[in-house]
Protein backbone atom coordinates (compact mmCIF):
# COMPACT_ATOMS: atom_id res chain seq x y z
CA UNK A 1 0.00 0.00 0.00
CA UNK A 2 2.62 1.95 0.97
CA UNK A 3 4.39 1.70 -2.67
CA UNK A 4 1.37 2.61 -4.29
CA UNK A 5 0.89 5.97 -2.24
CA UNK A 6 4.37 7.21 -2.76
CA UNK A 7 4.37 6.40 -6.47
CA UNK A 8 0.84 7.02 -7.45
CA UNK A 9 0.97 6.62 -11.03
CA UNK A 10 3.10 3.71 -12.27
CA UNK A 11 2.18 4.80 -16.15
CA UNK A 12 4.50 7.85 -16.09
CA UNK A 13 7.75 4.64 -16.19
CA UNK A 14 7.89 4.15 -19.42
CA UNK A 15 10.59 1.07 -18.60
CA UNK A 16 11.62 -1.02 -15.64
CA UNK A 17 14.71 0.90 -15.68
CA UNK A 18 13.28 3.91 -15.14
CA UNK A 19 11.46 3.01 -11.99
CA UNK A 20 14.43 1.81 -10.56
CA UNK A 21 15.92 4.62 -11.37
CA UNK A 22 13.41 6.62 -9.54
CA UNK A 23 13.76 4.49 -6.69
CA UNK A 24 17.92 4.93 -6.73
CA UNK A 25 19.13 1.57 -7.63
CA UNK A 26 21.05 1.86 -10.26
CA UNK A 27 24.60 2.57 -10.06
CA UNK A 28 25.80 5.81 -10.47
CA UNK A 29 29.01 6.86 -12.82
CA UNK A 30 31.59 9.23 -13.68
CA UNK A 31 32.68 9.57 -17.01
CA UNK A 32 34.99 11.92 -18.30
CA UNK A 33 36.46 11.33 -21.91
CA UNK A 34 37.24 7.39 -22.42
CA UNK A 35 37.25 6.67 -18.48
CA UNK A 36 34.15 5.23 -16.89
CA UNK A 37 33.79 4.68 -13.32
CA UNK A 38 30.91 3.04 -11.45
CA UNK A 39 29.81 3.96 -7.80
CA UNK A 40 27.17 2.18 -5.95
CA UNK A 41 23.82 2.95 -5.82
CA UNK A 42 22.76 6.76 -6.50
CA UNK A 43 20.34 6.62 -3.75
CA UNK A 44 18.35 9.56 -5.38
CA UNK A 45 14.22 9.19 -4.59
CA UNK A 46 12.47 8.03 -1.65
CA UNK A 47 14.84 6.52 0.85
CA UNK A 48 11.66 4.56 2.47
CA UNK A 49 10.61 3.12 -0.60
CA UNK A 50 14.44 1.60 -1.00
CA UNK A 51 13.99 0.45 2.54
CA UNK A 52 10.81 -1.44 2.20
CA UNK A 53 12.06 -3.12 -1.11
CA UNK A 54 15.37 -4.01 0.80
CA UNK A 55 13.03 -5.61 3.76
CA UNK A 56 11.06 -7.41 0.94
CA UNK A 57 14.18 -8.50 -0.50
CA UNK A 58 15.67 -10.93 2.18
CA UNK A 59 12.33 -12.76 1.85
CA UNK A 60 14.23 -14.56 -1.23
CA UNK A 61 17.42 -15.59 0.65
CA UNK A 62 15.08 -18.80 1.06
CA UNK A 63 13.30 -20.71 -1.77
CA UNK A 64 9.77 -20.06 -1.97
CA UNK A 65 8.04 -23.57 -1.24
CA UNK A 66 4.06 -22.51 -1.41
CA UNK A 67 3.09 -22.96 0.89
CA UNK A 68 -0.42 -23.21 1.75
CA UNK A 69 -1.05 -19.50 2.92
CA UNK A 70 -0.02 -18.46 -0.18
CA UNK A 71 -1.62 -20.78 -2.16
CA UNK A 72 -5.07 -19.35 -0.55
CA UNK A 73 -4.18 -15.99 -1.14
CA UNK A 74 -3.55 -16.73 -4.85
CA UNK A 75 -6.70 -18.14 -5.43
CA UNK A 76 -9.10 -15.61 -7.62
CA UNK A 77 -6.03 -13.76 -8.59
CA UNK A 78 -5.46 -12.98 -12.31
CA UNK A 79 -3.76 -16.30 -13.97
CA UNK A 80 -0.55 -13.46 -15.55
CA UNK A 81 -0.17 -11.92 -12.08
CA UNK A 82 0.52 -15.53 -10.52
CA UNK A 83 2.63 -16.72 -12.69
CA UNK A 84 4.88 -12.93 -13.02
CA UNK A 85 4.65 -13.94 -8.92
CA UNK A 86 6.14 -17.28 -9.44
CA UNK A 87 8.67 -16.47 -11.58
CA UNK A 88 9.56 -13.36 -9.84
CA UNK A 89 10.09 -15.97 -6.60
CA UNK A 90 12.65 -18.13 -8.70
CA UNK A 91 14.35 -15.80 -10.19
CA UNK A 92 15.21 -14.03 -7.13
CA UNK A 93 15.96 -16.93 -4.98
CA UNK A 94 18.46 -17.89 -7.67
CA UNK A 95 19.90 -14.27 -8.28
CA UNK A 96 20.08 -14.32 -4.35
CA UNK A 97 22.38 -17.49 -4.81
CA UNK A 98 24.05 -17.01 -7.66
CA UNK A 99 25.78 -13.39 -5.83
CA UNK A 100 26.07 -16.08 -2.39
CA UNK A 101 28.21 -18.56 -4.55
CA UNK A 102 30.15 -15.14 -6.14
CA UNK A 103 31.20 -14.09 -2.76
CA UNK A 104 29.20 -10.73 -2.54
CA UNK A 105 28.72 -9.33 0.66
CA UNK A 106 24.96 -9.18 1.95
CA UNK A 107 24.38 -5.27 1.51
CA UNK A 108 25.38 -6.40 -2.28
CA UNK A 109 23.12 -9.16 -2.57
CA UNK A 110 20.43 -7.34 -0.96
CA UNK A 111 20.28 -4.67 -3.36
CA UNK A 112 20.97 -6.41 -6.30
CA UNK A 113 17.80 -8.37 -5.38
CA UNK A 114 15.74 -5.07 -4.55
CA UNK A 115 16.85 -3.93 -7.86
CA UNK A 116 15.60 -6.65 -9.46
CA UNK A 117 12.28 -6.76 -7.03
CA UNK A 118 11.60 -3.22 -8.18
CA UNK A 119 11.35 -4.28 -11.84
CA UNK A 120 8.70 -7.07 -11.37
CA UNK A 121 6.80 -4.90 -9.14
CA UNK A 122 7.00 -2.74 -12.32
CA UNK A 123 5.95 -5.48 -13.90
CA UNK A 124 2.85 -6.19 -12.64
CA UNK A 125 1.56 -2.74 -11.87
CA UNK A 126 1.99 -2.78 -15.93
CA UNK A 127 0.24 -6.03 -15.91
CA UNK A 128 -2.69 -4.39 -13.67
CA UNK A 129 -3.22 -0.83 -15.32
Amino acid sequence: MFLLCEVCDFKRFKTAGSFMSFLGLVPGEYSSGSKRKQTGITKTGSPRLRRILTEAAWQHRFPGTGSKIVAARRTGQPALVVALAEKASLRLHKKFRNLQLRGKSPQVMITAVSRELSGFIWAAMNLAA
